[in-house]
């Protein structure tokens, strides 16, 4: 599974929902259906953000006599990448809610990091210098397994959304 996207869609439901509502009732039970889908992802949103603040990374640690230092960014690099964390809801062509990552909001060295940490391990060069390297673990696959939890009781709730919709339209 991709890390960048997370997508709960009942395409065969939520487009023919999508066409009935728009025939029907326009503007506010399309609103509503909105609301309703985005609240449904709305706790996987807040799980992965809070996952990725609590990842345990750890490093191989220095060998002995050698000296650390502070490092080179001032970002805190588990707060950048669950800011970009992001929901978007459609309710026209293609509906349904998506939980993504908006590589827009990181900064370009951090771009492909939530997939790379999802793997479990990276290698970055040591504050810069690209002739000594260092080996970072993480937990691996933190982006499926959140999305693997939450998964039925999203499914569960989209439908129970486009149900309860669909006895309003008619």
């Amino acid at each position: 599974m991709a890390v960048s996207s997370v997508q709960i869609l009942g395409t065969g439901q939520l487009l023919e929902l999508s066409r009935r509502l728009r025939a029907a009732s326009g503007a506010p039970v399309q609103r509503n259906l909105a609301r309703r889908i985005r609240r449904a992802a709305e706790p996987l949103h807040n799980d992965l953000q809070s996952t990725i603040r609590g990842l345990h990374i750890q490093s191989t640690g220095r060998a002995a006599g050698k000296r650390g230092g502070p490092s080179p960014t001032t970002r805190p690099m588990r707060a950048t990448l669950a800011g970009a964390i992001r929901i978007s809801v459609r309710t026209s062509s293609n509906p349904g809610a998506r939980v993504w990552v908006d590589k827009g909001l990181l900064p370009p060295d951090l771009r492909n990091m939530p997939q790379t940490i999802n793997t479990g391990r990276w290698r970055h060069p040591v504050f810069g210098n690209r002739r000594k390297w260092a080996q970072q673990n993480a937990t691996p696959l933190w982006w499926d397994r959140t999305v693997q939890r939450h998964s039925p009781r999203m499914r569960a709730e989209v439908a129970r959304v486009i149900d309860d919709v669909r006895r309003q339209l008619t």
